[in-house]
């Protein structure tokens, strides 16, 4: 793969006059602090309104040797490594319209700028839904969400994203306009390609629609919370309801260094009678916890993940706040518990607050006294995790942690595969360079 030459000074001038050309002058404007990609500014925004304008930006950057880093709402800038360049910051904002909902066949095809939440508001006038919960929705973009492969605690109940992505349309950096996958659920012509653009960060192409299949809205929704004495008890119940007749929407398990396990389990039905005979079975099997439900107000257990990356952003934390970083975990279920013990062990110096999905997906804090506390504890919690078969990738971390610290630690027998599919789609690099695996 050959990294872009940087533009000299002359020639990105000329390169801005003819995106402007593509785009309008009215949108494209320098690069500011506020820009920033994992701590580098851009020299350039620009805001494409049509697929073709997009592409058409995609390949006088290729051909200027400039990089490019795609942006939808901004809210995972942070994530992955620090690009090796960010020349032009390639926003989606513009592209936010729902091109097609399919009510009768449960499918939307909608724009890369289009935001989750009003997503869900478009399909939820025909009593549907996309069945996931990513992080921030009001801001996340359903382009973003795709590149980040962002689901949530849906996910145990109806799949992954990649499950529920059943066409695509990206933007090449050589110009083109690709698609793949379809409009029907049962789409099983040729190679699955929407998977693979699933969590590759934008670095194989920039998403420009996706087609979704949709669920019906639940009529009756609840949550039912529990206080486990401990871990052990909490992971084996949790184990217990995932093995019942039971089909919870979502099951989830927080607990910390200074905070006591807590079980919360949503339950959904399209009526009244059967939500009340979902409960009574659930009441029944976690017979030994005690039920917190009905007690005080608090917060919104599936707001979990949201609160633990409060604060968390490099550019964001309190002058006084301790080093954090915010860690995106896999595990084994059955391993709940030897996990939760060596977090607890690892990160002996830190505090640390774990937010854990029935699904073998977690979310850790970690709080330290310095940035150099913080980077040890990290590298022993993801050794651990490692051991047990998971793994641990850094979502946020302050920005002087970045020299020293790989966040997406050690991909495997992968990163072959992985580097020739980025030589293949992107030859010249031009797409987020560096942000992604093995300094893809």
């Amino acid at each position: 793969m050959t990294a872009p030459v940087p533009a000299t000074a002359p020639v990105f001038e000329t390169v801005v006059g003819d995106l402007a050309v593509v785009v309008g002058a009215a949108h494209l404007r320098p690069g500011a602090p506020a820009d920033a990609v994992a701590g580098v500014q851009p020299r350039l925004v620009l805001e494409p309104g049509t697929g073709g304008e997009l592409a058409r930006v995609l390949r006088v950057a290729a051909g200027a040797g400039l990089a490019v880093v795609p942006r939808g709402g901004g809210t995972k800038r942070a994530w992955g490594a620090p690009p090796r360049a960010a020349d032009l910051v390639l926003s989606t904002r513009r592209l936010d319209a729902v091109v097609e909902h399919a009510a009768g066949d449960l499918t939307v095809t909608v724009q890369a700028g289009c935001t989750i939440a009003r997503l869900q508001q478009a399909v939820a006038a025909a009593g549907q839904r996309l069945a996931l919960d990513p992080l921030r929705p009001e801001g996340a973009t359903v382009g973003g969400v795709v590149a980040a492969n962002d689901g949530g605690s849906l996910r145990g109940a109806f799949g992954s994203l990649r499950d529920q992505l059943i066409g695509i349309q990206v933007a090449l950096p050589d110009g083109r306009l690709a698609r793949a996958g379809g409009k029907v659920v049962k789409n099983v012509a040729g190679y699955d390609l929407p998977k693979l653009y699933c969590g590759s960060l934008g670095t194989l192409g920039v998403v420009v629609e996706a087609t979704f299949r949709l669920y019906p809205l639940p009529r009756e929704t609840r949550t039912l919370r529990f206080a486990p004495a401990d871990v052990r008890i909490a992971a084996a119940q949790l184990l217990a309801i995932q093995a019942s007749a039971l089909r919870p929407t979502g099951v989830q398990l927080a607990l910390g260094s200074a905070a006591a396990p807590e079980l919360a389990v949503r339950l959904e039905s399209a009526s009244p009678g059967a939500l009340a005979a979902q409960q009574a079975q659930l009441l029944a099997l976690a017979a030994p916890l005690r039920q917190t439900a009905g007690a005080a107000p608090a917060p919104d257990p599936w707001l979990a993940r949201e609160r633990l990356l409060a604060g968390a952003e490099p550019a964001a934390p309190a002058p006084a706040a301790p080093p954090a970083a915010v860690c995106k975990l896999t595990f084994l279920p059955a391993r709940l518990v030897s996990l939760v013990d060596g977090i607890a062990a690892a990160a002996a110096a830190a505090d640390w607050h774990l937010v854990a999905q029935g699904a073998g997906i977690g979310w850790l804090r970690l709080e330290a006294t310095s940035p150099g506390a913080l980077l040890a504890a990290i590298l022993r919690v993801r050794a651990g995790a490692a051991l047990l078969g998971g793994s641990l990738v850094v979502a946020e971390a302050p920005a002087a942690l970045a020299p020293e610290l790989d966040v997406w630690g050690d991909p495997g027998d992968a990163l072959h595969l992985m580097r020739a599919l980025k030589q293949r789609f992107d030859p010249g690099g031009v797409l987020n360079p560096g942000r992604f695996v093995g300094g893809i």
